[in-house]
């Protein structure tokens, strides 16, 4: 797949970097120029410097060189694009403090790669528009990427976004399942109450004297459906597959990993790679998504998972009056 080699052109940014390589002699540039991209900002890391993504353009007249004079329907003007973890000495340190923040709360918002993932999106879509731009990321990139979309989402602008080998593993899942019976009944009294999306969006409207933009924006946001590639034998983002294990963490209702509703699943797009490599490092591995005999489905069980990230993307908070 097109953008699961421009986030392996990620990697290779950071390894040239390091190998002190230019853009004439690197490996990277291989990556994007057969698809007529270029690269106009790369994400560099303050702690370390090293590169965690770049923005990659449509190329117009690397394009017309080859006799390309339009852009092939479905082809994004512009792709954020992030690497995960990179087992090397002047970026290891960093990549796994990142690990580890995901691991510990589920959550990348602390880090300072996360704001500057989500400032570069932000000036792509006021660029070129939300329906022109394109996210993706691998492993620790893809929950980048994950995060990133959902809050450009929150804001009402809705980003194609594209996950491989997404992180399901954190302690923050993990002790939720101590209190897995309370959530259990926590979800039965919830699931006969009105929907939070439905009836405080309503109320929040009224006072703003706004029903129908409120109800609008609640539709287009449950149109927002990031797509996940997984192999069930890699262990770090197996649990999106495992309906048991995901419903355990989050407590919530089943729901569709292809359909959703303002109140209900949430949406996601998920496909599990069907002959992919077996062993860990290779089902782990990015290779695997541009491999000329790689087969996927489309999962229809359900991922709670995934109901439990996006599901804030469904609530609307009630106003709350400021003191006098």
């Amino acid at each position: 797949m097109v953008i699961a080699c421009f986030i392996q052109s990620v990697y290779l940014l950071e390894l040239d970097r390091q190998e002190k390589r230019t853009e004439e002699n690197g490996i990277a540039p291989k990556w994007w120029k057969p698809f007529k991209y270029r690269v106009t900002e790369t994400l560099l890391d303050d702690r370390d410097g090293s590169i965690y993504g770049c923005i990659l353009e449509w190329d117009r007249s690397a394009a017309f060189s080859d006799f390309i004079v339009v852009r092939p329907s479905g082809a994004p003007r512009a792709v954020l694009a992030l690497r995960g973890t990179l087992l090397k000495s002047p970026t290891i340190r960093r990549d796994l403090e990142d690990d580890l923040r995901f691991l510990a709360w589920e959550s990348l918002k602390g880090s300072v790669r996360f704001a500057g993932a989500l400032a570069a999106l932000r000036k792509a879509v006021d660029r070129f528009g939300s329906s022109n731009v394109c996210v993706g990321g691998h492993s620790l990139g893809a929950g980048f990427a994950l995060q990133v979309g959902k809050a450009l989402a929150g804001e009402g602008f809705l980003v194609e976004c594209h996950l491989f080998n997404p992180p399901s593993v954190s302690l923050a899942m993990s002790l939720r399942s101590v209190g897995e019976m309370a959530g259990s009944l926590w979800t039965r009294v919830r699931a006969a109450l009105p929907s939070r999306c439905t009836e405080e969006a309503v109320v929040l409207a009224e006072k703003k004297g706004g029903d129908g933009s409120v109800k609008m924006r609640c539709s287009e946001i449950s149109k927002w459906a990031p797509h996940l590639y997984v192999n069930n034998s890699d262990y770090i983002c197996c649990y999106y597959t495992d309906p048991s294990g995901a419903e355990v963490a989050a407590g919530g209702s089943a729901g569709s990993s292809s359909k959703g509703t303002a109140g209900g699943a949430a949406a996601a797009k998920m496909f599990v790679m069907s002959n992919g490599p077996k062993k860990f490092l290779e089902a782990h591995g990015l290779q695997q998504w541009w491999s000329d005999d790689m087969e996927l489905k489309l999962a229809l069980n359900h991922s709670n998972l995934i109901n439990r990230q996006l599901r804030s993307l469904y609530t609307i908070p009630v106003a709350t009056s400021k003191p006098p």
